[in-house]
């Protein structure tokens, strides 16, 4: 039986044309989280199994990828790594860790890859890269605001269309549990229920909070005022209560401050939840048409720092989707980069001559190829050089050698001429860059 040769279930082999154009993507998103004074952090891909767990609800530790121990604790079946299921838990570990060292506030981005033991489908892996940017140790609006504009700008620059946040608060969430009376011990549920508006009817979520212990009167009401298309109406219900009242000013605060920038973008979405557990204020999700699901998410998150021993710092931030964005962009970008010069070998005597012209043209900045084959028949070497999409060949046949001169090939016009050996290099840097 033949050895099965496709990468597992949920994850991909990137060849040539595909790294470029996802690596575009990320300098894209790169250059505008530099733009607002983040800097970069890379953390390893697994963490201690004790760091992840808790973390992310009953529904994503579900989802932690674990390494079962090693050597001779292999036969235990017990884990005690996991694979990193985001980057933040990792960064609230960082400053956990290495607190002094770094500056505070401290603003951070990171790109790399997550894993999720999740069920493979469209837009969605096992293995994948998030873009996360966030500040720690700062509680000001303004660090709120700057992940949403930091987003926004990384979205533009991606090319996303017509996207749109929905912003909430956790606290208007609770302060909406409060107004309906709802028991402590069942507000996470409820949360986790009302999260499955965008995807379930309304009718199958009333159903299943009343499934979750909640009368149905109450249930019905509150999925009436989450779906109305008349935002007073949850207004009105948030401003009965405490937490109400503190949550809305917290969206309207936000609202306020990127208004100007984002040209009505940010909207105030009373339905949207967030499902992760160590948030604590200002929630937000990224929607744009012909995307399923968020392409972008984030929200403020205080007192995870401390959960993971290190010091009571607030903390707020935002990842991108990349995978998703990328994935609906399949057939966008430029034709991958051809070789700037294609070298071929004719004659064994002339190999370390065309070596050291190699290395000169390359360190012109040329990107050059340098023929491996075994054939040495100038055709199929001019072939190959077509492949590659090389703008010049060059050939080195025993005669020219001899008399220190180098055949260049233009080889969209087929043109040749001859030029002396010690001239090639000079000459074809400047001719590239002249194109």
């Amino acid at each position: 039986m033949a050895q099965a040769t496709e990468p597992p279930s949920g994850t991909r082999d990137f060849l040539a044309a595909e790294v470029r154009r996802r690596e575009h993507a990320f300098a894209s998103v790169r250059a505008a989280f530099e733009r607002y004074g983040f800097d970069p952090l890379q953390t390893p891909a697994f963490e201690r199994l004790d760091v992840l767990t808790g973390k992310y609800g009953d529904e994503g530790d579900k989802l932690i990828f674990k390494i079962l121990r090693r050597g001779e604790h292999e036969a235990s079946g017990e884990a005690d790594l996991a694979l990193r299921y985001d980057l933040t838990v990792p960064l609230a570990r960082v400053v956990a860790t290495h607190g002094n060292q770094l500056p505070m506030p401290y603003k951070r981005y990171a790109l790399g890859s997550v894993w999720r033991a999740d069920r493979p489908g469209r837009g969605r892996f096992r293995e994948f890269t998030q873009c996360d940017l966030d500040t720690v140790g700062s509680s000001s609006p303004l660090a709120d605001a700057e992940t949403l504009l930091a987003i926004d700008d990384g979205l533009i620059a991606l090319g996303v269309p017509e996207f749109r946040f929905g912003l909430n608060s956790r606290q208007a969430l609770f302060g909406l549990l409060d107004a309906y009376r709802i028991p402590e011990q069942l507000s996470g549920r409820v949360l986790i229920t009302l999260d499955k508006l965008d995807k379930l009817s309304p009718d199958a979520v009333i159903a299943e909070l009343v499934e979750r212990s909640l009368a149905e009167d109450t249930s019905a009401a509150l999925v009436a005022d989450l779906t109305s298309d008349d935002p007073d109406r949850v207004r009105k219900q948030l401003d009965a209560t405490d937490r109400g009242r503190a949550g809305l000013a917290e969206v309207d605060r936000l609202l306020g401050l990127t208004a100007t920038v984002t040209a009505g973008r940010v909207v105030f979405t009373p339905r949207m939840v967030r499902g992760l557990d160590y948030y604590t204020g200002p929630i937000f999700e990224v929607s744009a048409p012909g995307f399923a699901g968020s392409i972008a998410s984030g929200g403020r998150y205080d007192g995870l720092v401390a959960a993971l021993g290190g010091p009571d710092l607030p903390a707020c931030g935002g990842s991108i989707g990349i995978e998703r964005i990328l994935s609906s962009q399949e057939d966008v970008g430029e034709d991958p980069p051809g070789l700037d010069v294609a070298v071929t070998v004719l004659a064994q005597e002339s190999e370390p001559t065309l070596i050291e012209l190699a290395s000169r043209l390359r360190a012109d900045g040329l990107r050059v190829g340098l023929y491996l084959g075994s054939s040495g028949k100038i055709a199929k070497q001019l072939k190959w050089a077509n492949d590659q999409g090389a703008r010049y060949a060059l050939l080195l046949g025993p005669r020219e050698y001899a008399e220190g001169v180098i055949t260049v090939r233009d080889m969209r016009s087929g043109d040749q001429r001859q030029i002396g050996l010690a001239e090639a290099a000079a000459h074809l840097a400047e001719q590239m860059r002249a194109r």
